[in-house]
């Protein structure tokens, strides 16, 4: 029996298994049965309690400048385990503002009427904040670092998160679109890759 024989037999065995199974249920009278279309279960909204239960991180806005992009992975992080919807992410965020933080959102927000404010997308939200604790002089000597970044030692863990760290925080330096994996670790993996082959030969 050749392959061609062997596909057309499965096929067609297949093919009378399900002919065979569509009349018994056809001839079965099964009241469990729903014969109905079927109804989409709809998303349930995330509440407030549920979020907090979920132990988002507090932002001060002391920190450095890596502290909002900890807070945002962690919040973001939430916002998917507890299908949290747009229009409650920057209400329920901002509850987790402390000290300085929760300051500056009060006198943002005050002016405009907090109803409102909380209508603003997320991603607006995050550039508020990162302008306001990722001020332009720290974010140029960001770039500067990322530009010059490189592996020191065998150190891939520290260079790879730091390489994240800075992604965030200068998002023009990345085509997030195409990135699949940092181009400046190519002469690493190929400096690898040469070791290797020397050392097979």
């Amino acid at each position: 029996m050749n392959q061609a024989a062997i596909r057309k037999l499965v096929a067609n065995s297949v093919a009378a298994a399900l002919e065979a199974q569509a009349a018994t249920m056809a001839n079965t009278d099964n009241t469990n049965r729903n014969i109905g279309p079927r109804e989409t279960p709809v998303a349930r909204k995330c509440s407030y309690k549920e979020f907090m239960s979920c132990q988002p991180f507090n932002f001060k806005g002391t920190e450095c400048a890596i502290g909002p992009i900890r807070w945002f992975e962690r919040t973001e992080s939430i916002f998917s385990h507890s299908n949290c919807t747009e229009d409650c992410k920057v209400k329920f965020a901002t509850s987790t503002l402390t000290e300085e933080a929760l300051s500056w959102w009060n006198s943002f927000a005050q002016p405009n009427g907090i109803e409102e404010v909380y209508k603003i997308p997320w991603f607006e939200f995050k550039k508020l904040l990162i302008k306001k604790y990722c001020p332009r002089t720290k974010v140029n000597k960001m770039k500067d670092e990322f530009y010059n970044l490189t592996v020191k030692g065998n150190d891939l863990k520290t260079y790879v998160r730091r390489f994240q760290e800075l992604a965030i925080l200068c998002p023009t330096m990345v085509p997030w679109k195409n990135l699949t994996l940092p181009k400046k670790l190519m002469p690493f993996i190929i400096s690898i890759k040469c070791l290797i082959y020397s050392f097979l030969n």
